[in-house]
């Protein structure tokens, strides 16, 4: 698979949905991450990512606003020991929850399936870094209906051992805008990772598009010692 920029494949689309980005930094010192999410209505709109514990979740940013929470609430990050887990929803407590009772990530969302958010239906998009003893692999997870029937769920993992530096994989929901909208097709894109985390968490915001970008987060794990450290972009600023 050829490499392809970053910042070209998220600029391509006005929609590309929600996002993960895995992968290793330029100079292999730091396993990375970026999760992002993007809005349409005025509801996906109303968010916010804030800190929780080691991980991530949603909020509304305005909660008088708040129409539905039942797919937009939700912890997108959660940590476990030296696993990382990073998906587009409720899932990601399906893969702690299971994997705490030594079950896969694959087997944990074996009990899961895409979004029942007709006639979209959302893929489940998950992620999942391993980060221990000097060494670093990850996994990549999507769910989704069979070409829009919801009869059948079609699922897809990635796994990616000893990733190089320099070099990541980025998977989303759609592959655009449209009605309904058509969901992520093939593999992971494979991409470049670049700079340090400031200068990455800038390429990502500022080649999503402005009109349905909501918030960004990005996460760089030392790979020697596990310590990492965290940005968080939010479109509405209190």
């Amino acid at each position: 698979m050829k490499k392809v920029s970053l910042a070209k494949e998220l600029s391509a689309t006005t929609y590309p949905g929600r996002g993960i980005v895995i992968g290793k930094s330029a100079d292999g010192k730091y396993a990375v991450t970026a999760y992002f999410i993007m809005g349409r209505s005025e509801n996906s709109r109303n968010r916010v990512f804030v800190e929780d514990g080691e991980g991530i979740r949603t909020q509304a940013f305005d909660p008088s606003k708040l129409e539905d929470p039942s797919l937009i609430i939700y912890a997108p990050v959660r940590v476990m020991g030296n696993k990382t887990i990073v998906t587009n929803g409720d899932q990601t407590d399906t893969i702690y929850g299971l994997m705490d009772k030594q079950q896969t990530f694959e087997q944990a969302l074996r009990t899961r399936t895409f979004e029942p958010d007709a006639p979209n239906y959302t893929p489940r998009i998950s992620g999942i870094m391993h980060v221990g003893d000097g060494a670093y692999n990850y996994a990549m997870s999507i769910l989704k209906s069979n070409n829009g029937d919801p009869s059948s769920c079609n699922r897809f993992t990635f796994a990616y051992e000893n990733p190089s530096a320099g070099e990541g994989h980025f998977i989303h929901t759609y592959m655009g805008d449209g009605n309904p909208l058509p969901s992520f097709e093939g593999e992971p894109v494979l991409v470049d990772i670049e700079g340090d985390i400031d200068s990455f968490t800038k390429l990502v915001w500022e080649n999503l598009n402005e009109d349905n970008k909501v918030s960004l987060f990005v996460r760089y794990i030392d790979i020697a010692t596990g310590k990492y450290e965290t940005r968080i972009v939010n479109k509405h600023v209190s």
